[in-house]
């Protein structure tokens, strides 16, 4: 008998206040990745959209559009990250990094695959590519965490400067 996913707005535990060590280092991770990682800022936010629009993570998707708002990316490309295949607004470098996290988010049986790993490899260096592949495990981590317990998307705007985007 299977299950079906019912919507919900109601969170269900706090894993910050449940986890707070494990919080604690995950985001240390994180924050590492983006502050010593190779990665241009400007497409480490396109790449966390697109893997919370894959991965269905509202919270996620509303603070990192909200992220790139801020840090000012252009609107009409924040409403293509979903349309990424198709728009002409996107560089050869961003293309292969959206495929690329699309490769990880949505792993195959068979791996990821040697057309997307060449077509990052021609756009990224080793270093590179390794800094965006733990970008994408990162996401994907937070993603699932709050995917899981329902976080509310915008009930951390004020806590993590969101509001600034004038988005709400």
């Amino acid at each position: 008998m299977s299950q079906q996913h019912t919507a919900s707005t109601e969170p269900r535990i706090n894993y910050m206040k449940q986890s707070p060590e494990l919080f604690k280092k995950f985001l240390d991770f994180s924050m590492a990745i983006a502050a010593g990682g190779s990665i241009e800022a400007g497409l480490s936010h396109l790449v966390d959209i697109r893997a919370s629009q894959l991965n269905g993570c509202a919270f996620c998707l509303d603070m990192h559009v909200k992220q790139a708002k801020i840090h000012g990316e252009r609107e009409l490309r924040l409403h293509h990250v979903a349309i990424w295949h198709e728009s002409q607004l996107f560089s050869p470098r961003e293309r292969a990094a959206l495929a690329w996290t699309e490769a990880l988010t949505r792993l195959e049986a068979s791996g990821v695959s040697d057309v997307v790993y060449t077509e990052v490899r021609e756009q990224f260096s080793e270093k590179e590519l390794s800094d965006l592949t733990f970008r994408v495990m990162a996401i994907n981590g937070w993603n699932r965490v709050n995917v899981a317990f329902r976080n509310v998307p915008g009930s951390q705007d004020k806590a993590f400067g969101l509001d600034k985007a004038g988005l709400a």
